[in-house]
């Protein structure tokens, strides 16, 4: 392995340390010093990694940002089906929540308490690009599907958004015993069946 690999390597073992204290701790906020211990190293060592707390949280937020838009991408690429596309999103953020229960705590703000704003703001863009993306799915229903969102696209776009950040927050205050795929099933053949209505096109 080389140095580069090296550094790699203990940058993820970092974040992911992390991500798990996140999760073993809720409420509580993490220090260098605690992390270190996580990790087995010394604070010095952290810092050669990162430079700060503040670029760990955003190490994790990249990873965020990564994961889903990539896959969302891939499922717009896939699927044509306006219904599916929305289905396999919402299904693709419920699942990585669930499965990520420490990074939640970043996702709702709750971990980004008395660090910096330039945090905060990066997880408001997030879910503010994830919006938009259900825009432009929304909007291509008439053209694709001949059909079209039963309520103005932005504002089924902003209730797809706020199910999502509801499941997630309920994830996180229940201390990660409700979880997010919970009556989701239900939930979805609820909104497939009122979502979209027949265009004027049709």
């Amino acid at each position: 392995m080389t140095d580069s690999d090296q550094k790699t390597s203990r940058k993820q073992q970092i974040l992911q340390a992390l991500a798990h204290m996140l999760e073993v701790n809720p409420g509580a906020r993490i220090t260098t010093a605690s992390l270190a211990k996580e990790v087995g190293v010394s604070e010095a060592a952290l810092y050669r990694h990162f430079p700060s707390k503040a670029k760990m949280f955003e190490g994790l937020i990249e990873f965020i940002e990564a994961t889903i838009f990539t896959r969302i991408n891939r499922i717009r690429a896939e699927h044509d089906d306006t219904l599916a596309r929305i289905e396999h999103c919402m299904t693709l953020i419920l699942s990585f929540s669930e499965k990520n229960p420490g990074i939640c705590r970043i996702l709702t703000g709750d971990a980004l308490a008395g660090e910096t704003e330039r945090l905060r703001t990066r997880i408001a863009q997030f879910f503010e690009r994830l919006e938009t993306q259900f825009k432009q799915i929304l909007r291509e229903a008439e053209l694709r599907d001949v059909k079209k969102p039963r309520i103005e696209d932005g504002a089924m776009a902003n209730l797809l958004l706020a199910i999502l950040e509801g499941r997630i927050r309920q994830y996180v205050r229940s201390e990660f015993t409700n979880k997010p795929l919970n009556h989701w099933p239900e939930q979805w053949t609820y909104l497939h069946n009122t979502m979209l209505v027949e265009s004027a096109l049709a």
